[in-house]
């Protein structure tokens, strides 16, 4: 499933691609039809972001709320586009652009104050300029579950995902088992920091960088790798094996030196 920085990234290109336009929406497989024909002809005014979530604004108050989940995926034709390819949910035709829709899952035509809602439920998003931490500090305190189950709760911390957890974790030394409660305000404050800037990297780079240019780490092949300890098995710091197990459903990466 797409992280943050990759639905971020979408809202900034398919805005600059899409929107001030007026549209055509098509559902060439059909399960969007009746929503596609209430939207076509009118100007996408605006494409924004929360987490994981991708809004697309439309002119008279419309939202058209989409969550990509596990097969989603966005393709991008110039104009004029070729016939759909696989199970197009929804198809948006701009002046030069057009932007398909395969496989999400949710993909609904929602109003201003529906979309609001959806947003009251997520936690704070790092990657927003808006985002406010002292919010999510005040839950973590309050939370019972560990920081690990914590950072994949999008009610606490939205956009952040498997990858990203287990990649700040280890740079910020933090055991995934620690309970939110253990956690000090200086760790937490490492934590935000982190998840801020490797949000941030990803979206500029359209991809999860956790390695920074002139770390040089290695993986025991002697190639570099991409990240520091998720999916590897050696931590580069003190070259003991890297443990996983299950955390919130997931498998977390961890090491027991380091984030002892």
């Amino acid at each position: 499933m797409p992280e943050g920085h990759t639905i971020f990234r979408m809202a900034s290109d398919h805005r600059r691609w899409l929107a001030g336009q007026t549209t055509i929406v098509l559902s060439p497989q059909g399960r969007f039809q009746s929503e596609a024909d209430r939207l076509s002809g009118s100007k996408l005014v605006d494409v924004d972001s929360h987490g994981k979530h991708l809004f697309y604004r439309w002119s008279d108050n419309r939202v058209v709320h989409i969550h990509l989940g596990l097969y989603g995926k966005f393709k991008k034709y110039e104009n004029p586009p070729p016939q759909p390819r696989g199970a197009v949910r929804m198809r948006v035709i701009g002046r030069e652009i057009t932007v398909d829709l395969n496989g999400p899952n949710q993909c609904d035509l929602i109003s201003p104050a529906e979309a609001l809602a959806i947003r009251g439920r997520l936690g704070e998003d790092p990657i927003k300029e808006d985002a406010d931490p002292e919010k999510v500090w005040s839950r973590i305190q309050r939370s019972r579950k560990t920081i690990g189950a914590a950072l994949l709760d999008q009610g606490l911390v939205a956009g952040i995902g498997n990858i990203y957890r287990a990649e700040i974790l280890f740079i910020c030394r933090i055991n995934p088992e620690r309970l939110c409660s253990e956690l000090t305000s200086s760790e937490f404050e490492s934590i935000w920091n982190e998840s801020v800037q490797l949000l941030r990297l990803g979206a500029e780079k359209n991809r999860i960088m956790t390695v920074r240019a002139g770390d040089s780490i290695s993986a025991p092949d002697g190639k570099l790798r991409r990240f520091h300890v998720y999916k590897q098995s050696e931590c580069p710091a003190c070259r003991r094996s890297i443990f996983y197990w299950q955390s919130a459903n997931r498998t977390i990466y961890a090491c027991d030196v380091c984030q002892g």
